[in-house]
């Protein structure tokens, strides 16, 4: 078995889970999974990871994502993006690139932003997509998102411009494209999404499928790599047989909140613990056998 992590470029047109699906039948496992799902009209980063490694998808979720993508003002969708059917039309000729700076910059920091109905967030046990699909909308609870940043640029169509924005996971871009436009006075939809990072992995490391269909082992990223964000315990001797045992560790072995990659001497990762008392960290996934 394969363990590991892929930054995958997820082209257009595909789920995140036949990104998913490909990789498991270009690797020859199963035991694979994704963290950070894009929309099938979306590109970009898509982190995939592959055996053991599927367990440390947990402590990716939290990263931080950042996307570009077109903001296209004058109407509004049923998807919030280009994909749907045109819902309503307005005017925006009037907009300036001064005008679309200063209504997204309103949106930086901790925001309630409430989920578009074309979604793969459930309610009720149901997806929202599903329900949407149906032609049935229910009532979606604004949840606590924050966006780092927002950059507009101008693009050859003045009522098009260039959005890229740096935000906390579990925010939708789509929705803020939209608010945006409603912050204007009027409606906007998005268009051309594209993931450029999840945290430290970026595009520029990100891989086609075709060029892991041609040899995909050189661009497998070991598990350390996956928790490189985490702070760091360097265990050997006594507290490494103890880490591939599962137990408990003393609280002073680390800083800062956790939760805390433990490597061996040679930096290989053996656990990600995580806090449980005062005194002691407990293990939340172990990687290395005892």
């Amino acid at each position: 078995m394969t363990d590991g992590l892929l930054v995958v470029d997820k082209p257009t047109g595909m789920t995140s889970h036949d990104v998913v699906g490909r990789c498991r039948r270009i690797v020859g496992q199963k035991r694979i999974g994704h963290s950070g799902t894009l929309d099938p009209g979306a590109t970009g980063v898509l982190l995939v990871a592959l055996g053991r490694a599927t367990r440390l998808i947990r402590f990716l979720e939290g990263l931080p994502k950042s996307y570009v993508g077109e903001v296209v003002l004058g109407s509004t969708t049923t998807t919030l993006d280009n994909e749907g059917a045109v819902t309503a039309t307005f005017d925006m000729s009037s907009v300036t690139l001064d005008d679309v700076q200063t209504a997204a910059t309103k949106f930086i920091g901790d925001i309630l932003q409430v989920p578009p109905m074309v979604s793969a967030l459930k309610v009720n046990g149901k997806r929202l997509h599903e329900l949407a699909r149906d032609g049935v909308e229910v009532e979606r609870k604004p949840r606590p998102v924050t966006i780092h940043s927002i950059n507009v640029a101008p693009t050859d169509d003045t009522a098009v411009f260039l959005l890229s924005a740096t935000v906390s996971s579990g925010t939708y871009v789509r929705t803020l494209a939209a608010d945006i436009g409603d912050a204007l006075g009027g409606g906007a939809h998005l268009r051309n999404l594209r993931r450029t990072a999840i945290g430290s992995f970026t595009a520029d490391r990100a891989v086609t499928l075709e060029a892991l269909d041609a040899g995909f082992e050189q661009h497998v990223l070991v598990a350390t790599d996956m928790v490189s964000h985490l702070d760091r315990i360097v265990a050997g001797g006594r507290v490494a047989d103890d880490v591939a045992h599962g137990r408990h560790l003393d609280r002073a072995l680390a800083t800062g909140d956790g939760p805390w990659a433990v490597v061996d001497t040679a930096g290989e990762l053996l656990a990600v613990y995580e806090p449980h008392t005062e005194r002691e960290l407990k293990a939340g996934v172990v990687i290395a056998s005892g």
